[in-house]
């Protein structure tokens, strides 16, 4: 049975960064910052709830007579339980034999164009610990984009105000950017795993370490960049900043209202209309936090009973990096224009330079990553290489069809003005004969 080494993760990232922003909070309490102190609270308690809430969840311990879970869990203390929990069940599943297993069937990936179905049997206990991981790594997605990516932000933002960093906030952005980048990598591997559920998928550690990277640089260049030109134009950072998150907030209820498809009614048997139209709200919350800071790793489809798009679609992450890279250089661009004497001993083109090509190497990782450690990649109908190839072409065609039809459209106005011309040279030149004509006849 495999060792539950990402719940611990998830617990240890959940329970440190707690931990730091009590104690930074009470640092600035100390010093007189109120306003500090509250957002960083708020930063830390919302998705400590919203973590409980998913727990309980996953689990339907709201159906179930649980008290002593409920309280922990109104306690703040839910994932400290279920981590107990889990290794009770890792330890005893090794010296206790089940009487009852379950057989799942799972296709292997192809090997020269053919796929193998293999037979596994699934414990209770294996069973149990595969819903505990499950629970974790969506509790690690929603506090990574719902709480540690605001609080880095916002941790940076007070360093670069202050001219001053502690070991305390220093230690806390590090704790935050982990758990960001943790939650990415975990947002991958659940978008993997749901997109191809049927098959049995290994994820190899070079995947893991390409992935890691990847999420490292883009998610740090970000929140950089944000933090610059919040630092400089607070007023257009709102306006920034709601208009990213409102049009990834209603972009999967546009095309749901488009599809003209009727309300999903299967996301959870227990669940109520009303019930099922809070769950799809936070998720479309959740999925417009992560694309605010990174590319998600997948398309929330309302109208799919899986509630995700199971098709990989190049063009879309092709079109968000590209947008996301343009509207990076704009805002380094404006901080640039309009930065204060706070950066009076910072070299401005440089750490420009430096910020966009740590978006470049996100960007170069990601390619790295789909094109030779994707798990799956033997199903991709095309590659990234040959996406962006035919990509290239057909950029290619519709220039050369723009200059084609630009060229035709010059020879078309050259020969109309010859013809408009030649009635006119025409004349002149039958002037001539006619006074020629006239001079005969006079003569005669």
């Amino acid at each position: 049975m495999k060792f539950p080494g990402s719940v611990l993760a998830s617990v240890f990232l959940f329970v440190a960064e707690t931990t730091a922003a009590l104690y930074l909070s009470s640092t600035y309490r100390s010093g007189g910052d109120g306003m500090w102190q509250a957002l960083t609270l708020l930063f830390s308690l919302l998705p400590c709830a919203l973590v409980q809430l998913t727990l309980l969840f996953v689990h339907r311990d709201f159906s179930r007579d649980r008290p002593l879970v409920l309280l922990l869990h109104l306690l703040q203390l839910g994932p400290l339980f279920r981590c107990f929990e889990v290794f009770c069940i890792y330890c005893q599943s090794n010296h206790i034999e089940e009487p009852y297993v379950s057989i799942t069937k799972k296709r292997q990936m192809p090997k020269n164009g053919l796929s193998e179905e293999i037979e596994k049997e699934v414990g209770q206990a294996e069973g149990k610990l595969f819903t505990h991981r499950s629970a974790f790594s969506r509790a690690s997605v929603i506090q990574a984009f719902l709480g540690s990516a605001p609080q880095l932000t916002l941790q940076l933002y007070i360093t670069a105000l202050q001219q001053d960093v502690t070991i305390g906030r220093c230690l806390f952005m590090v704790l935050s950017l982990l758990s960001i980048v943790y939650g990415a990598l975990r947002c991958n591997i659940l978008a993997i795993k749901i997109k191809y559920d049927e098959y049995d998928v290994k994820v190899k550690p070079l995947a893991y370490v390409c992935i890691f990277l990847w999420r490292s640089f883009e998610i740090a260049t970000r929140v950089i960049v944000l933090v610059l030109f919040t630092s400089v134009l607070k007023t257009w950072v709102v306006i920034d900043i709601l208009l990213n998150f409102l049009s990834f907030l209603f972009y999967p209820w546009i095309l749901f209202w488009c599809s003209g498809s009727p309300f999903p009614e299967n996301i959870e048997k227990a669940l109520s209309r009303v019930g099922t139209t809070i769950v799809l709200c936070f998720l479309t919350l959740l999925y417009a936090g992560i694309n605010m800071f990174c590319w998600s790793a997948v398309q929330l489809k309302i109208n799919n009973p899986d509630l995700i798009s199971k098709s990989q679609n190049w063009y879309q992450l092709l079109v968000y990096y590209m947008l996301r890279f343009i509207e990076n250089a704009f805002l380094l661009l404006m901080w640039y224009l309009y930065k204060t004497d706070i950066y009076m001993y910072v070299c401005a083109p440089l750490l420009i330079l430096q910020l966009l090509i740590g978006y470049c190497t996100a960007i170069l990782f990601m390619i790295v990553f789909y094109q030779f450690f994707h798990p799956c990649k033997k199903l991709f109908s095309s590659s990234v290489s040959e996406s962006f190839q035919e990509w290239l072409k057909c950029a290619c065609c519709d220039c050369r069809r723009r200059k084609s039809s630009e060229s035709a459209e010059k020879t078309d106005l050259r020969s109309s003005a010859d013809r408009e011309e030649t009635p006119c040279s025409s004349k002149i030149s039958s002037m001539p004969s006619q006074i020629l004509n006239a001079d005969e006849l006079f003569s005669a």
